[in-house]
This record gives C-alpha cells, sequence and structure tokens, in this order.
C-alpha cells in the first residue's frame, strides 16, 4: 500500500487527509502554516514529508501555491515518487514542471477534486486524472479510497479542463436560477415550490436538490463558499481563454458572486446566492 503525503491541509487537503485516514491508509500531513488535522501524523518540513511518502497530494489555493510547492519539491529528493496535483490551477502551472519532475526521476498527474470537503468525506467526490495511462493507473489505485468516481480523462493538464466543464455546467446553472428565480417571486410562486418542482423533474440537477436544506433556510452549514467559487470561476476562465473560448455565462455567475461578497457574504454557502435572488427580488 502507498504511503500518502498530503501537502496542503485547508478544507479540501483537511478532508482527504482524513479520509484516507479512516480508510487505513499510512497518511502524513504538512503545510506551510504549521496546521495538523487530528488523527493525521504531521510531518515537521516538506523533505520529512517527501521522504515519508510514495504518492504526494497537493491541495492548495491557488496558481502561485502550486508553483512555489511544485518549486520546492524540485528541491528534495523525488525519485520515484508520484505527484498527484489536485488543486484548481490552470493547467500550465503543472504542465511547465513536467519535463522537470520526470528528470528528478518522479511523475505528475493533475487530478483536481470537484465536490467539497463534505462530498470527500462520504466518498462521493469526482476526480478527473490527466496523464499518461501508467502514471494515472498508479494514481487511481492511491485515490480508489477517496472515491470510485475516478475518470482517467486524458493527457497531463486535461483532469482540470475537465473540471473546468464540470463545475463551470454548475455555475452556469446557478447563474440561470438566480435569474428565474427573480421571475418567480415577482409572478408570486413560493420558492419551495418552485425548488421543489424544478428539483423533481428533468430541469433539475442533484447539486440542487442536495442543497435545499441550506436555501430554505433549515441547514446553516457551509459546504464551500461563495468567495471559494468565485475564486474557481477566475480559473475557469482563463482555462477558457487559454483555449481561445470567450464564456461569457461565466461572466454571468461572476457578477452575482462579486455582488454577494460586497454584501458581506465571502464566507456563505453558494446555496445564499439562490436564497438571496428569491428573497431580493
Amino acid at each position: 500500500m502507498d504511503r500518502i503525503g498530503v501537502i496542503g491541509l485547508g478544507r479540501m487537503g483537511a478532508a482527504m487527509a482524513s479520509r484516507f485516514a479512516a480508510q487505513g491508509v499510512p497518511v502524513t500531513g504538512w503545510t506551510r502554516s504549521g496546521r495538523g488535522v487530528d488523527g493525521v501524523a504531521t510531518a515537521p518540513d516538506l523533505a520529512s514529508l517527501v521522504a515519508a511518502s510514495d504518492v504526494l497530494v497537493t491541495s492548495l489555493y491557488d496558481d502561485a501555491a502550486v508553483a512555489e510547492t511544485l518549486d520546492a519539491l524540485l528541491g528534495t529528493v523525488l525519485a520515484g515518487k508520484l505527484i498527484v496535483e489536485t488543486s484548481t490551477v490552470v493547467p500550465g502551472v503543472v504542465k511547465a514542471r513536467a519535463e522537470r519532475i520526470a528528470a528528478a526521476g518522479a511523475c505528475v498527474v493533475d487530478a483536481p477534486v470537484s465536490g467539497g470537503p463534505e462530498l470527500v468525506a462520504a466518498g462521493q467526490c469526482g476526480i478527473f486524472l490527466g496523464g499518461n495511462d501508467d502514471e494515472a493507473a498508479r494514481a487511481l489505485r492511491a485515490l480508489a479510497v477517496l472515491t470510485d468516481r475516478i475518470f482517467h480523462v486524458g493527457p497531463l493538464g486535461t483532469g482540470m479542463v475537465m473540471k473546468t466543464i464540470n463545475n463551470s455546467m454548475l455555475q452556469t446553472y446557478v447563474a440561470g436560477l438566480v435569474e428565474q428565480l427573480r421571475v418567480a417571486k415577482r409572478a408570486g410562486l413560493p420558492l419551495e415550490t418552485a425548488l421543489e418542482i424544478l428539483c423533481g423533474g428533468p430541469a433539475g440537477i442533484p447539486m440542487i436538490r442536495d442543497r435545499l436544506p441550506k436555501i430554505l433556510g433549515d441547514d446553516p452549514t457551509t459546504g464551500f463558499t461563495i468567495a471559494g467559487i468565485l475564486k474557481d470561476n477566475d480559473v475557469f476562465q482563463r482555462v477558457a481563454a487559454e483555449v481561445g473560448v470567450e464564456a461569457p455565462t461565466l461572466a454571468a455567475a461572476e457578477a452575482e458572486e462579486r455582488a454577494a461578497i460586497a454584501k458581506g457574504l465571502a464566507d456563505a454557502d453558494p446555496a445564499v446566492l439562490i436564497a438571496r435572488a428569491y428573497h431580493d427580488a
């Protein structure tokens, strides 16, 4: 069994580390902030984590953090290691370092995760693998305890493209739903009626159905944050721009997200976007 090292113990990294530990996988964590996770061993520094691990799973906030961490890893003994980059970043950050990683005797795949920490904890997240066949097969074996929804979608970098397509559709749906719920409110339709009919038919999607308690105010917990989806939206728009595609629906979603953040809702669940659209209409 591969020994796993998780680099970055924020919401997603901590959820993955906890899931590995709960499934009996030997796992060690490390983060620049020194944060730890209950039940997961913590390495004193990056070099120690690398030495104690066969597979290095990175879960970091943005392009700059991933670039800095991959560069730091290149200063350690990487021979025989597999780097699994799960962060939401543009593919070029990883692809630009692939040759140097290979020259160090290691290999890398991109494997962004779709779904929040609660889906990771439940073993129900999606993972999109980008890498050659042998490296993807090794990554799949290492990540199998996280979920059975792992898809090898193509060469290095295509995992992030697939996440962009998948999660952009979710953001697009929310932007459209926000618009139509304003119509519902002004026409006198109750919010609960409109949502229950949508979620019970072909126009509904599981992401909204699963958030109904949050949208209706019965569940105050936060699975992901509006600030987080805005950050991801920026990445998705840059991925689209890299291949010369305009993304006006993502721009519309961005406008809704920025408006909510301007009202002090940066740390609220995206369900709040939907509820406020109706109540403020």
